[in-house]
C-alpha cells in the first residue's frame, strides 16, 4: 500500500526557510504526480503546490515564488522549500500521491508535519 512520510517541520521566524521532505512508498513514485497540501486550525485543508512526473510545477497563489516543489525519482522523494515565511503559512503540511501522472486531488495523504512561523 502507498505510504507518505513528511518530515522537516518545525518552528521558525518570520522571514526565515524551511525545507519539507516527503518519502513515498509502495508505488510507482516516477509514474505518479504529487502535492503539497495544509492545514490551519479551524480551517479546511487547501492547496499549496503539485509536481507531475513532467516536473511541471503549479502553486497556489498565495505561496508562489516563496514555495518550490521538486521530486528526486531516485529517492522516491518529493521536497518543499519554503522562503520568506510568514505567519499565515503556520499549518500541519501533508504530502500527498495522486493517481495520475498530472497533478490531481491526492488519494493517499501523509500524517502530515507541523510548521509554525512565529512572528
Amino acid at each position: 500500500q502507498v505510504q507518505l512520510v513528511e518530515s522537516g517541520g518545525g518552528l521558525v521566524q518570520v522571514g526565515e526557510s524551511l525545507r519539507l521532505s516527503c518519502a513515498a512508498s509502495g508505488m510507482t513514485f516516477s509514474t505518479t504526480a504529487l502535492a503539497w497540501y495544509r492545514q490551519a486550525p479551524g480551517k479546511q485543508r487547501e492547496f499549496v503546490g503539485c509536481i507531475a512526473t513532467s516536473g511541471m510545477t503549479n502553486y497556489a497563489g498565495s505561496v508562489k515564488g516563496r514555495f518550490t516543489v521538486s521530486r528526486d525519482n531516485a529517492k522516491n522523494t518529493v521536497t518543499l522549500q519554503m522562503n520568506s515565511l510568514k505567519p499565515e503559512d503556520t499549518a500541519v503540511y501533508y504530502c500527498g500521491a495522486s493517481s495520475s501522472w498530472y497533478c490531481a486531488l491526492p488519494r493517499s495523504w501523509g500524517q502530515g508535519t507541523q510548521v509554525t512561523v512565529s512572528p
